[in-house]
């Protein structure tokens, strides 16, 4: 026997069963916007639509995750600079009287941008371009400006060729050994 309080009347009987078409049309609306947004979606049945969809976000969500771990490479490795007063793997220079060159990197995508501020010498810049290019890296732009009587700043932009291998720090240090050498 049922409770007249838990008995349906006709009136909401009827409502309960618009209601129900209502959220059933809502969610068909919704699959229906879903399989617009997963690309390559071959049946747009219900629950092909959702095995695509949480196939397309567990890509998406490795895309992210490769694209955080290159942004964290990225920053890290941006800016080096190698004090003048540092000596690195080089021979005692304080006997020349030359001071040492410092140097600046920063490494955008595959692109590097070089900074150095040095003594100026006959044939500094050649030498320098020669010793990036060994680097395997590839000039796209170079400008040298005098800096009072007696200093060179030096701003290189290059390209970083598919055998290039070295980390920022390296570059730097690399391209200061190569300087110091020369001098």
């Amino acid at each position: 026997m049922r409770n007249s309080s838990s008995a349906r009347s006709p009136h909401q009987a009827q409502d309960h069963i618009v209601a129900e078409r209502k959220r059933r049309e809502k969610i068909s609306q919704q699959f229906i916007a879903l399989s617009a947004l997963i690309p390559g979606l071959k049946k747009i049945d219900k629950a092909s639509v959702l095995g695509d969809t949480i196939q397309h976000i567990k890509q998406l969500q490795e895309q992210v995750k490769l694209l955080e771990e290159q942004s964290k490479r990225i920053n890290a490795e941006s800016v080096v600079y190698v004090d003048k007063s540092k000596s690195e793997d080089v021979s005692d220079t304080s006997s020349n009287n030359v001071s040492l060159p410092e140097i600046e990197a920063r490494v955008l995508e595959n692109k590097v941008l070089i900074r150095i501020h040095c003594e100026k010498q006959e044939g500094v810049l050649m030498n320098i371009l020669r010793e990036i290019d060994n680097l395997d890296l590839t000039v796209i732009n170079s400008s040298t400006l005098h800096f009072g009587a007696s200093k060179l700043d030096i701003t290189i932009i290059a390209e970083m060729d598919d055998e290039f291998k070295l980390s920022v720090k390296e570059l730097a240090r690399k391209l200061r050994v190569g300087l110091l050498q020369l001098m």
